[in-house]
C-alpha cells in the first residue's frame, strides 16, 4: 500500500492532526502514514513548499502526499490532486504546488470533486483524506475529478547576478527548528559563478569568507581546544538540500539564540555574495 504523508500548519496542540490519523487508519487499517511537518507557519505557502520540495523525493514512488496548508476552498481556490515525478500530491490550488513542481512538470492535473461531501472547516479531512484513501487502494484520478490544464502560479524569489557575475543576491526563504538561515542560494549557482574566485558572504553587518560542507566545519581540530571556534560562532555552510545557509554552531534558539535572531534576519532579507 503507497505511503501517505502530511504536511500542515495544524501544529501538535489540537487534535487535527490525530483525527486525520483516525480516519485513515479507519479506512485503511495497514495504511502508513507518515508526518513530514506539521509546523509549517500558519498559511506559509512557500515555506511549505521548501519542506515537502525538499522531502517528497525522498518516499518511493506512488506516494500521496497530502498538504493542509491554507486549505479551504474558495470561488477562486479549487481542491486539487496532481500526479508528478511519479508521485501524487493533494492540496489546494493556491500555488504551493506549483512551487514544487517548479522543475518537474506535472503528468497529470485534476480538480477534485468527490460526491456527497459535506464541505465544512476541516477540508483536509473532509475532502484531502477521502482522495488520499482512494489513491491508496488503487483507485484513479479520474474517478475522484475533472481534469485541469494547469496549477494556479506563484514565484519565489530567485537569486539575482549583477556586477557582471561578480555578485550574487539570494533573500532567506525558510528559518529551520535550530533558528539556521536557508538561504536560496543553491550551490550549483554558487560554484558556477564562483569559477575558483575568493568570495564574500554578507548578511546584515556580518561577513564569512568559508562556506563549509558540514557543521562542525568550522573547527580546526588541529588547534587547542581554547583557540579553536565552535559554539556560539557564526558559519556558513551547503545544507543537505544543497542550499547555502547560515548557522550558529550549536547554539539554542530558545535560549541564547540561532542565526536568524542574532543576525535580525526574517523571511525574504537579502543575503550576498561578492566574488573578487
Amino acid at each position: 500500500m503507497p505511503i501517505i504523508t502530511l504536511t500542515t500548519d495544524f501544529g501538535l496542540k489540537d487534535h487535527s492532526v490525530g483525527v486525520i490519523k483516525g480516519t485513515i487508519y479507519s479506512e485503511l487499517k495497514d495504511a502508513v502514514v507518515v508526518d513530514i511537518s506539521h509546523g509549517v507557519t500558519p498559511f506559509h505557502i512557500q515555506e511549505c513548499a521548501y519542506l515537502l520540495k525538499n522531502a517528497y523525493r525522498a518516499f518511493p514512488p506512488g506516494s500521496i502526499h497530502v498538504v493542509g496548508v491554507d486549505a479551504e476552498k474558495t470561488p477562486e481556490t479549487r481542491h486539487v490532486a496532481v500526479r508528478a515525478d511519479g508521485h501524487f500530491f493533494i492540496a489546494a490550488d493556491n500555488g504551493v504546488l506549483s512551487l514544487i513542481a517548479q522543475s518537474v512538470k506535472p503528468e497529470k492535473i485534476f480538480e477534485i470533486e468527490l460526491p456527497n461531501v459535506q464541505m465544512g472547516s476541516f477540508p483536509t479531512l473532509e475532502v484531502f483524506v477521502k482522495a488520499a484513501c482512494h489513491l491508496a487502494r488503487g483507485g484513479t484520478l479520474e474517478v475522484i475529478g475533472k481534469p485541469l490544464k494547469e496549477l494556479r502560479t506563484i514565484k519565489e524569489l530567485a537569486p539575482r547576478i549583477t556586477n557582471e557575475g561578480k555578485t550574487i543576491i539570494g533573500s532567506v526563504i525558510y528559518i529551520d527548528n535550530y533558528g539556521n538561515v536557508v538561504t536560496n542560494i543553491h550551490k550549483s549557482l554558487f560554484e558556477a559563478y564562483r569559477k575558483g574566485r575568493a568570495f564574500s558572504l554578507e548578511a546584515r553587518n556580518k561577513k564569512l569568507t568559508e562556506i563549509h560542507q558540514q557543521y562542525s566545519g568550522i573547527i580546526n581540530y588541529s588547534l587547542e581546544p581554547s583557540q579553536r571556534r565552535g559554539p556560539g560562532d557564526l558559519l556558513a555552510l551547503v545544507n543537505a538540500s544543497g542550499y547555502i545557509e547560515l548557522a550558529i554552531y550549536k547554539s539554542n534558539p530558545k535560549s541564547v539564540g540561532g542565526a536568524a535572531t542574532l543576525l535580525g534576519l526574517h523571511y525574504r532579507d537579502t543575503v550576498t555574495i561578492n566574488f573578487s
